[in-house]
């Protein structure tokens, strides 16, 4: 009768060395994968995080100009090429707001709010003066090249520079009698029914070409 023999089989060296190398491939893929994944999803939220900022931005931007009141004593909104200044009504009185352009970032200032004509106009010159080390100005925006306001006026847009249509006499401060007309004051401007605002971004910053924003502005009584 013939004795069978058993040989135990397993993987010679080789086959290991070969198995080896296959899986370091395998997880050398698998982590480049899982890298691209996590870099697209900071990419992503860096990206939602940057939108979400300049939402909020705008949307300041566009409560200043709804808030916008003309007092009738200062220039309720003006633009000078570098900064817009808008005269705005707060429960406390009224208060000065100023969006400037400076060094590639776009800056916001709010002065205190004030109840007399001569505090309004002293909130005014402040708005005119370097602001640099005011801590009620915070940058909002970095990476601006530069950017262009436009008002609406009649029946078409023009540069927020160019002259203003006139309003005829302002009011007399006393409504007594209809002769206090004849000691009325200067003509004034006539603010218009919409401002545009174009903002051209730098380019490697962290938005890119440019974003356009209009908004329409209510009767002024």
């Amino acid at each position: 009768m013939r004795r069978r023999t058993d040989k135990q089989s397993g993987f010679t060296l080789v086959e290991v060395m070969v198995a080896l190398v296959v899986m370091s491939l395998m997880s050398l893929l698998a982590w480049r994968g899982l890298d691209g994944l996590l870099k697209s999803r900071d990419i992503t939220q860096s990206h939602l995080q940057h939108s979400a900022r300049l939402q909020t931005v705008v949307a300041q931007w566009e409560q200043d100009l709804l808030a916008l009141q003309d007092s009738g004593n200062a220039p309720a909104l003006s633009f000078d090429g570098a900064t817009l200044r808008i005269t705005r009504q707060r429960p406390a009185g009224m208060q000065v707001v100023a969006w400037s352009l400076r060094d590639g970032g776009l800056y916001r200032w709010e002065d205190r709010p004030v109840q007399t004509v001569a505090a309004l106009q002293e909130s005014l010159q402040r708005s005119q003066q370097p602001l640099t080390q005011d801590k009620a100005q915070l940058l909002t925006i970095e990476g601006v090249n530069g950017w262009q306001v436009f008002f609406y006026r009649g029946n078409g847009w023009s540069n927020a520079q160019s002259s203003d249509d006139q309003a005829g006499p302002a009011p007399a401060a006393s409504a007594a009698s209809a002769a206090a007309s004849a000691t009325a004051g200067p003509p004034r401007s006539v603010l218009p029914s919409g401002v545009r605002m174009i903002l051209q971004f730098a380019p490697g910053s962290e938005f890119s070409g440019s974003l356009t924003r209009q908004i329409a502005l209510g009767p002024q009584s």
